[in-house]
């Protein structure tokens, strides 16, 4: 049966990279005879010139109706001037709840071959493997707000932190579940000495680690976690927290490899899931065909695993990014002095050739 690829390119770079790592999955498609289909809609900043909407209903029917969505990125200056509710990143936050995206999964790996783009030691960093699981459709994102109200005089704006027993318990069983096939450890991540919401986060963290005898767990500050992340990366195995603090971290998380042009991510809820590389726009770069596409690529790996069970495809299209920057091949996020340079379709036609 034929499965089906709904792409969103969006907006700045994510053309040129949605573009190369669907040449990636056709090219693993003629190996593996998967039966790829694709199908571009619009979202983003770039849907709101075409419709006056950040997400169309059209592309949320076509997202419903896919197995799985390969998502560019989206944003730019030129819509910071758009009212909130229809700000880009509006599409992004509307698909997670249309799709019920509940937890997204960031991995970082730093081998010895990109150790020396890492701002930490290469004796700290290599071999790192850490995956960090999210929770993504709750929590201060998703709460009640007020832009601005006037209080005892002054205007003031808020926002509304709150998450539910069930959220929890369902975000930390997808951690326990994953810390199975990977070391068997589990950190949750809180700030349980100031929030109500964290209080309630452990506990019912630790109820539901009572389900699963082996699994290590443990319990960070968030502000600690951060401070262990630039100290001692490799204590980690899988990190479990909330959608706040999940964003922050996994974005530290992610400089520890030296580029974000490496990460990949997934988004994976109760019906099609969302697969994209964890940078922006860059619409500073965006036309110039310079791009780093291995996120893209590696983020068509983790749709492949997750969503259509094709691990070996996966694992071909993983160690073919590899074998590319182990050949010296890097763009120019990651260039130095003695490596061969390489434009976006460069890198793309070196990884279909180890293909």
């Amino acid at each position: 049966m034929a499965k089906h690829i709904v792409v969103i390119p969006g907006d700045g770079i994510g053309e040129e990279i949605t573009a190369a790592a669907v040449k990636v999955l056709q090219k693993i498609d003629e190996t593996c005879h998967i039966g790829l289909t694709f199908e571009n809609r619009d979202a983003g900043g770039t849907a709101y010139d075409k419709f006056g909407t950040p997400l169309p209903e059209a592309t949320i029917e076509a997202a419903k109706k896919a197995d799985a969505i390969l998502f560019g990125a989206v944003g730019g200056d030129q819509w910071d001037n758009v009212e909130p509710s229809l700000r880009p990143e509006r599409a992004v936050l509307g698909l997670r709840k249309a799709l019920g995206l509940y937890v997204n999964l960031r991995p970082v790996k730093v081998s010895q071959v990109l150790s020396e783009y890492s701002p930490l030691k290469p004796e700290i960093v290599t071999g790192t493997d850490i995956l960090i699981v999210r929770e993504l459709i709750g929590g201060i994102y998703f709460g009640d707000k007020c832009e601005s109200e006037i209080h005892n005089g002054v205007e003031r704006a808020w926002d509304l932190e709150n998450y539910s027993v069930p959220e929890v318990e369902r975000i930390t069983k997808f951690a326990m579940t994953a810390a199975k096939k990977r070391r068997g450890k589990v950190t949750s991540v809180d700030k349980s000495n100031v929030l109500a919401t964290s209080r309630l986060w452990r506990r019912t963290v630790i109820q539901v680690a009572k389900e699963y005898p082996d699994i290590l767990l443990n319990h960070f500050y968030v502000d600690n976690c951060a401070m262990q992340l630039a100290m001692n990366p490799k204590q980690f195995d899988v990190i479990v927290t909330g959608n706040l603090f999940g964003d922050i971290l996994s974005d530290e998380a992610a400089v520890l490899g030296g580029s974000i042009g490496m990460m990949p991510s997934a988004s994976i809820g109760e019906l099609t899931s969302l697969y994209e590389p964890i940078h922006g726009s860059a619409p500073d770069i965006a036309g110039q065909g310079i791009a780093n596409p291995c996120a893209t690529i590696l983020s068509a790996a983790m749709l492949l695993r997750y969503s259509l069970n094709e691990d070996r495809a996966a694992a071909m299209i993983e160690t073919a990014v590899d074998q590319a920057l182990a050949d010296g091949w890097r763009t120019p996020d990651l260039y130095k002095e003695g490596f061969k340079k390489a434009d976006t379709d460069t890198m793309t036609q070196v990884v279909l050739r180890y293909l």
